[in-house]
């Protein structure tokens, strides 16, 4: 960890749900869907989250920001775990963590004019009334792209972009420190995506944020992350600055998910590309063992009953792979 104190960390996070229940009895299957993780972000930095989908990265997003509650684990945001606050107690810190969702029309209430969406934060934490409040509404549209106009519209009359960018605005407005985007381009066309992006980037510089980058197009998250971590059914498999990560991936599932990637040259593409074999593991009642142990080709017997542990192996690498040092040469 670096010497710069964390905006927050969070350790041994986990976030189970009990599948297949009845109105009788409690399920004993349970869906870990985040298991264990241990992450800091610094203020001003943004860590992207990668992975498969259903890898857990969504829930791993809503738990910090608390629209779940954790099974275990600390959110220690800013000095204070705030994994056990009431929703009273929580009150304070909605004003200083917000989030971006990734369907931007199912996240907007189409009921509501963009005036009242974005204000809506404002009116719960009391911040300005009157013009002020509808001033500070028009200075938002304009901030993320959109006019004045725009504000007696309904989410129906925007495109899939425009809404994003109302969603953007709805998450400025409280004046947050944190911001959880929850893979927020990617039910965008190609063409706006890096918009999007580029207006992220713009926006922290100016405001200071920091940013949580949740996606699945590795592209994009190097270009817009400091750090960077791959998740796995649950669990962190790498994590890395971005550069080390892209130039330098140790664990056996990075380097197929970096393989994946498009390049221009077809043929250069089918020499690289690691196809990965086998079945994807259960995150219900998973038994003890790497979770990537049934995909891997590196597998030993060990790698199916011992769980590795995440370590760092070079200054700033941190691995879960029992072998990722003689797959690797080191």
């Amino acid at each position: 960890m670096s010497n710069q104190k964390p905006l927050i960390e969070v350790k041994n996070l986990k976030k189970h749900f009990y599948v297949g229940r009845s109105l009788w009895k409690k399920s004993k299957n349970v869906l870990t869907a985040v298991d264990g993780l241990n992450f800091y972000i610094n203020r001003g930095e943004t860590f992207g989250l990668v992975g498969e989908s259903g890898c857990g990265k969504s829930t791993t997003g809503r738990t910090i920001v608390r629209l779940y509650d954790p099974t275990d684990g600390e959110i220690i945001y800013d000095g204070v775990d705030i994994a056990r606050l009431s929703a009273k107690e929580m009150m304070t810190y909605r004003k200083k963590i917000q989030m971006i969702f990734q369907d931007p029309y199912a996240s907007l209430n189409g009921r509501m004019t963009v005036t009242d969406i974005i204000g809506e934060g404002i009116d719960t934490h009391k911040i300005l009334t009157g013009d002020a409040r509808q001033k500070r509404i028009y200075e938002l549209l304009e901030r993320v792209g959109l006019k004045r106009e725009h504000a007696s519209r309904y989410p129906h009359e925007f495109s899939g972009g425009q809404r994003q960018r109302i969603g953007i605005a709805r998450a400025l407005a409280i004046e947050p420190e944190l911001i959880i985007c929850d893979e927020p381009i990617s039910a965008l066309d190609v063409s706006i995506q890096a918009q999007v992006v580029n207006m992220l980037e713009d926006l922290q510089d100016e405001m200071g944020l920091t940013y949580l980058f949740i996606a699945h197009d590795l592209s994009m998250v190097k270009h817009i992350s400091d750090r960077i971590g791959v998740m796995y059914l649950g669990k962190m498999m790498e994590l890395a600055t971005s550069d080390e990560l892209y130039n330098n991936p140790l664990h056996p599932y990075t380097q197929a998910l970096l393989s994946s990637i498009p390049v221009p040259d077809p043929n250069a593409a089918k020499d690289k590309r690691i196809i990965l074999e086998g079945d994807v593991g259960s995150p219900i009642n998973p038994t003890p063992g790497c979770r990537f142990a049934s995909r891997c080709r590196y597998c030993q017997d060990n790698c199916k009953t011992e769980t590795p542990k995440f370590r760092e192996i070079l200054k700033g690498h941190f691995v879960a792979c029992h072998y990722a040092e003689k797959i690797n040469n080191l």
